[in-house]
């Protein structure tokens, strides 16, 4: 005789993250009681609490639960070296606007200004970021170094979700994402892949050294001591460009 030992804790995690994200969709951040949740996942509160320690740890689970696919649709777009680098930006800017848009709950559970510190999501999502600029360095594409490009567009995104999420749906400006991001391209990419706005040539070598820099793990002929070293110069030349761009 087989004896059905009934849902493990793996299960019972899952079927309680999964009733918490349905109650964040649709009834917002504040429907996130452990009551509510208990009741919507068909469990007693205290496996809330045996399974993620308090509610702060449920509710860190529902934004890593449903920051999850997201991601990893992110990190596959990425890694596709079929995408034009820039296109595969653009896209990029425009799937994190609409899910903010989309979620903005969930929004405001991962970027508050609770947060001491960018959730394991978020770190994640920085770096399929941080991987496409570094597409466009490798095809000497950036007119800035790769840290200067991600601030700004890490930036730029923050403050876009932020103005149209404040603004009722109705009298949103639907051009605004695009503006921005055209904005963001134009101080990033090089003037042919943006447009030109008639900077000098201090332009032409940052998009050199950081084209090296972004380039320098394929160089051949080099040993470890070589490319450490070599990379130590590329980034005080790219701080030293940086530096007389901002004066």
């Amino acid at each position: 005789m087989t004896i059905d030992a009934g849902p493990g804790p793996d299960d019972t995690r899952e079927r309680i993250v999964e009733a918490a994200a349905r109650l964040l969709r649709e009834h917002g951040a504040r429907a996130l009681t452990t009551r509510a949740v208990a009741r919507a996942a068909a469990v007693q509160a205290p496996a809330i609490y045996r399974l993620f320690g308090d509610k702060d740890g449920l509710v860190e689970a529902v934004a890593e639960h449903v920051m999850a696919t997201y991601v990893a649709a992110k990190r596959a777009a990425a890694a596709s070296t079929e995408v034009d680098p820039v296109t595969d930006l653009r896209e990029g800017w425009r799937m994190h606007v609409d899910f903010c848009l989309a979620n903005p709950e969930l929004h405001a559970l991962l970027g508050g200004p609770a947060r001491s510190e960018p959730s394991p999501a978020t770190r994640a999502g920085i770096e399929v970021l941080r991987a496409r600029l570094r597409r466009l360095a490798s095809a000497g594409l950036l007119r800035v170094d790769e840290d200067r490009a991600l601030g700004l567009v890490r930036a730029a995104g923050a403050g876009t979700v932020t103005a149209l999420l404040e603004t009722p749906a109705a009298r949103r400006d639907p051009g605004l994402a695009e503006a921005v991001l055209d904005a963001v391209t134009a101080a990033i990419l090089t003037p042919g892949a943006a447009p030109d706005d008639g900077r000098g040539g201090d332009d032409r070598l940052t998009t050199a050294v950081v084209t090296l820099a972004a380039l320098l793990p394929e160089l051949p002929a080099l040993t470890d001591a070589e490319r450490t070293l070599m990379g130590e110069w590329l980034a005080r030349s790219l701080r030293s460009l940086r530096s007389l761009g901002d004066t």
